[in-house]
């Protein structure tokens, strides 16, 4: 035992030498290594489709989605007969667009024009009346005739359409049918007529088109329709009755149901039916005013609603406009245009 040294004293000297081994071993294992950061993890990358997208275009005569390149061809625009003896005429289902229009003794003729699904004949062809370059010049494109009063033809030369004429023609592009009685039996190959004049133009749009049921906003006070009873004269009434399962308007001539050739009823998705003066300058020919202004009815999806239509000039489309100032519009699909006289009339039941 160690005598002569003081209890303190012991304590401080073994805390001094239990420091000094501390800081011994601290310097016999280095500095403390920095920490090692945890991975970042990265998201799934996202799987990416290998499929371009899909281009979409628009009829520019019916409103309906098509190819795009489908529409990259002329209108064909031909005046087609509806004498008793014309019917049952050819393709009137194909058509775009149908412009009735009041001729001579009181019965009409029709301003028929495919575009979206062009046919390989159409007919009865008939001669050309003096408003229908003010129909189809908004159009561009072709318009087809068996002839006319040499005034009317000229009158349809001067527009920009392409003129293919029976009278004229001597590359084959008409032919009378063995079936039908003269003058109702010239036919137009109407494939090859846009085929060999391809490069025109294809038609501006015409009207404006909304949903299956443009019609349905209360502000259009469209009301409901069942039937169209139109008479142009005395001998001409033709008719329309709505008919739900095919969402299409139905068509009669003086009562009778009106078939095409092949006996499917003409019908359409559009009626739209203007009230037009005549201007009777040309003696017995009537000629329907189209640069104006007048009241008009669009009936669609089963409704009718009213307007007014305008047409600025020969080269302008017609303008149809509501009540309420918003633009009427038509459901996609084919419309016929009924020009009905001031002196006619029109009914809507509902």
């Amino acid at each position: 035992m160690v005598t002569g040294v003081r209890p303190g004293a012991r304590r401080a000297a073994v805390v001094v030498a239990l420091a000094v081994a501390a800081l011994a071993l601290a310097a016999c294992q280095g500095p403390s290594p920095e920490p090692t950061p945890s991975p970042t993890p990265t998201a799934e990358p996202r799987p990416v489709g290998s499929s371009e997208p899909v281009a979409v275009a628009f009829s520019p005569l019916r409103g309906t989605t098509t190819d795009p390149a489908a529409p990259a061809h002329p209108s064909l625009a031909v005046k087609i007969d509806d004498h008793e003896e014309a019917r049952p005429q050819i393709a009137l289902n194909r058509t775009d667009l149908v412009f009735e229009e009041l001729v001579e003794g009181g019965i009409t003729r029709y301003v028929a024009v495919w575009h979206s699904d062009v046919p390989d004949t159409v007919g009865p062809v008939r001669s050309i009346r003096p408003m229908d370059p003010d129909i189809v010049t908004p159009l561009g494109g072709i318009i087809a005739y068996s002839g006319g009063q040499e005034k009317f033809v000229a009158m349809m030369m001067a527009t920009p359409l392409k003129n293919i004429v029976f009278d004229y023609d001597d590359t084959g592009l008409f032919f009378r049918a063995d079936a039908r009685s003269g003058p109702h039996d010239v036919i137009l190959r109407s494939k090859e007529a846009v085929a060999r004049n391809a490069k025109l133009a294809p038609p501006p749009v015409q009207f404006a088109y909304g949903t299956a049921d443009p019609l349905a906003d209360p502000a259009l006070k469209a009301a409901p329709t069942k039937r169209i009873a139109i008479v142009f004269s005395d001998a001409r009434n033709p008719s329309w009755d709505w008919d739900a399962g095919s969402s299409t308007w139905l068509r009669s001539q003086e009562g009778r149901a009106d078939t095409q050739e092949g006996g499917e009823r003409v019908h359409a998705t559009n009626v739209v039916t203007m009230r037009v003066d005549i201007d009777w300058r040309y003696g017995e020919v009537p000629k329907t005013v189209l640069v104006g202004s007048g009241e008009v009815w669009v009936s669609s999806a089963g409704r009718t609603a009213h307007g007014t239509w305008k047409k600025g000039s020969q080269a302008s489309p017609i303008v149809l406009t509501a009540d309420d100032g918003s633009p009427l519009r038509l459901a996609p699909g084919n419309t016929w245009i009924e020009l009905v006289p001031k002196s006619g009339s029109v009914k809507f039941t509902s």
